[in-house]
């Protein structure tokens, strides 16, 4: 009996030491499958104002490289410049508690209630290449566009010798256009026989060539147009070439896309084009909504610094 019992006992011992390392092992793995859990996966909307537009483009693309290189997930939705849609974009990514939005405002000041929904909602908001305007972003990364107009203007000045009638086309309802048209005009006041002459909005091409063909008929002595950006300088470019005026009048454009740099190399009255680099737009916009959810610190404002692409090539 004594050994019986010995011997039973021992079974016991060791059944218990089976079932504690069991359970030893099945509480390892709950901690494992736990601690993997913790780990959620970042997702960030973004909505941009078009994708009809090669800046764009490149702009997304940059984006969507940088997300798949740092593992995030990345939501975009094209606003097609319709201020509406964009505003149902930013609420949508709201309702699905994005943990970023990354934005390029429609409307400059159309979109402030968007931007401070989601603010009261916890998420952080980065805009590129446009602003916002009348509220608080966590961050901005854009061209210095105020410096990109003065650049055009003092190429303005350049090529028209100091003298002569000037006009603008305009997008003005966009902060970043604003801008270039507001540094356009200071370095433009520095040269007192120069003289803006003309401003009209031409937000499309096919605006932009009608906005063009009314300055150049209203204005026969014009000597320059600066176009807002690529479409609004090619629409320049076309309606001075069908006017007979290309050795009269000279253009100077903003983006500096391809069809545009190559336009200045061809076409004899495109004499320059401002360029931004919307691949480090790109990426430093997905960058910086990274830094703010790891909780590091970013300036409130990043700049991209413009270049200027002339018949002799470009210059930074």
């Amino acid at each position: 009996m004594k050994k019986f019992g010995k011997l039973a006992l021992t079974f016991m011992l060791i059944l218990g030491l089976v079932v504690l390392s069991g359970c030893g092992s099945n509480e390892a793995e709950k901690e494992n499958k736990d601690a993997g859990s913790d780990k959620q996966e970042i997702v960030i909307g973004a909505s941009l104002l078009t994708q009809q537009h090669p800046f764009y483009v490149s702009l997304k693309n940059a984006m969507e490289a940088e997300a798949k290189a740092q593992g995030v997930t990345l939501n975009v939705s094209i606003a097609n410049q319709d201020l509406n849609k964009q505003i149902s974009d930013i609420e949508d990514f709201i309702t699905k508690g994005v943990d970023a939005i990354i934005l390029s405002p429609v409307d400059s000041k159309g979109v402030t209630a968007a931007v401070n929904k989601a603010k009261a909602a916890n998420i952080p908001v980065i805009t590129v290449d446009i602003p916002a305007v009348g509220a608080e972003t966590d961050a901005h990364v854009a061209t210095d566009n105020l410096t990109g107009g003065k650049i055009a203007g003092e190429e303005m000045a350049k090529v028209l010798g100091g003298k002569g009638k000037v006009a603008v086309i305009d997008y003005p309802t966009v902060q970043s256009v604003i801008d270039r048209v507001t540094g356009f005009k200071e370095s433009l006041a520095k040269y007192p026989d120069i003289q803006i002459v003309a401003i009209q909005p031409g937000i499309t091409r096919p605006e932009a060539l009608s906005a063009a063909q009314n300055m150049l008929q209203a204005n026969g002595d014009l000597n320059g147009i600066f176009g807002f950006g690529d479409d609004a300088a090619l629409a320049a470019v076309a309606a001075v070439k069908s006017a007979g005026k290309e050795d009269q009048v000279k253009v100077i454009g903003f983006d500096g896309m391809e069809e545009a740099r190559n336009a200045v190399k061809s076409e004899k009255s495109f004499v320059a084009v401002i360029t931004q680099y919307p691949d480090q737009m790109g990426k430093e916009g997905l960058v910086t909504a990274l830094k703010i959810l790891k909780g590091e610190q970013v300036e409130k404002v990043v700049p991209i610094t413009p270049g200027v692409f002339t018949k002799e090539g470009e210059r930074k």
